[in-house]
């Protein structure tokens, strides 16, 4: 049985009866145009876009229904678990993106679990990933259909509220379709635009390692974003070429030319490495020169930098000797392949 709710969707008055319900949405490899989607950014720079490819390192989200109406946090990555009543969850700093998206949902009588594939803090969106798969899995328990582009402004939201600094844009694309796409960034219009590039021949050209060092994406990225706003002339004209570079690189891939994406990406690296000081580390700088060393075109870190993941661009017949030399300079190789589906959402 189902009623209408408030906000005119439908609601299953009856879901708690559901055995389990499984999710998981991919994370993604951000190659160009990335930190310009926070918002109020793009606003100052017409024609801003990020570039992105969904990567299979997924993260995880199952629903099981309790005997009562407490709710049961269970986070393997972190190991932590917690019980509590519903009026605590909202605010239990235990697992708190977990804790807030539950109570948005209005969900009652749970056992909520995750576990994501990527490494902590790599740069690679699996927190928005593992938002959009608890938000999928969330809305299927509770018996709401919400259009996708509705998921995701609840997932920023709720991410926004836990954080506390503002969320950007992209992730959560990558992790609700999946595949390679470009964001459009426009006042009042943000547009997915699917790009047509062979998913296995970019997989090909592509190295993933995890640096050893998680980042701190909130910090850099509200450090960014506040000196924007407060005029620093610098970080605007690295936002200009940020977006420059975006439009080259997309360009590049549309025509299939893997040398001009390279050097495109190369630039991007340049250009971001120029707008905080944390954006790169001796470490990284390292771990690139070894990359370049091998053969590799060009590399940049994932995310806001100052750790986590960095990918590097190569001819395929270069990639072993760069997986090489990166694995040789300490980094952990993530095998991937480019991801062509979104959120999942079974019941079983």
């Amino acid at each position: 049985m189902s009623r209408l709710v408030a906000n005119g969707m439908m609601r299953n008055e009856n879901y708690n009866c559901v055995v389990r319900i499984s999710a998981s949405a991919p994370t993604r490899i951000d190659l160009a145009g990335g930190t310009i989607d926070i918002w109020p950014l793009y606003l100052f720079h017409p024609g801003a876009q990020t570039l992105n490819a969904a990567i299979s390192l997924r993260a995880h989200a199952w629903i099981a229904p309790r005997g009562d109406h407490r709710i049961e946090l269970v986070s393997e990555d972190t190991h932590r678990h917690i019980v509590l009543d519903a009026g605590d969850v909202r605010d239990d700093p235990t697992l708190p993106l977990l804790g807030r998206l539950v109570d948005r949902f209005g969900a009652r009588g749970l056992t909520l679990t995750t576990r994501g594939e990527s490494p902590a803090g790599a740069g690679i969106a699996g927190s928005s990933a593992l938002n959009v798969a608890v938000c999928g899995a969330l809305a299927r328990f509770v018996g709401i259909e919400f259009a996708a582009e509705r998921l995701l402004d609840i997932a920023k939201d709720v991410e926004a509220q836990v954080i506390r600094v503002p969320t950007g844009l992209q992730d959560y694309r990558p992790a609700m379709y999946g595949g390679i796409a470009a964001l459009e960034l426009a006042a009042g219009e943000t547009r997915r635009v699917a790009l047509d590039v062979d998913p296995g021949d970019l997989s090909r050209r592509i190295v993933l390692c995890y640096t050893g060092e998680p980042r701190n994406s909130g910090t850099n990225n509200w450090d960014i974003t506040k000196r924007h706003l407060d005029g620093d002339v610098q970080v605007y004209d690295c936002f200009e070429r940020i977006r420059d570079t975006a439009a080259a690189m997309r360009a590049a891939l549309a025509a299939g030319d893997w040398d001009a994406t390279a050097r495109s990406l190369a630039a991007e690296w340049e250009n971001r490495k120029r707008l905080a000081p944390g954006v790169t580390t001796p470490a990284i700088d390292d771990l690139i020169a070894r990359a370049m060393a091998a053969g590799a075109q060009a590399a940049k870190v994932c995310g806001a930098g100052g750790g986590g993941c960095l990918f590097c661009l190569s001819r395929p017949e270069q990639v072993p000797a760069v997986r090489a030399a990166l694995a040789a300079g300490g980094a952990r190789i993530l095998d991937f392949r480019i991801e062509t589906t979104g959120l999942e959402v079974a019941t079983t």
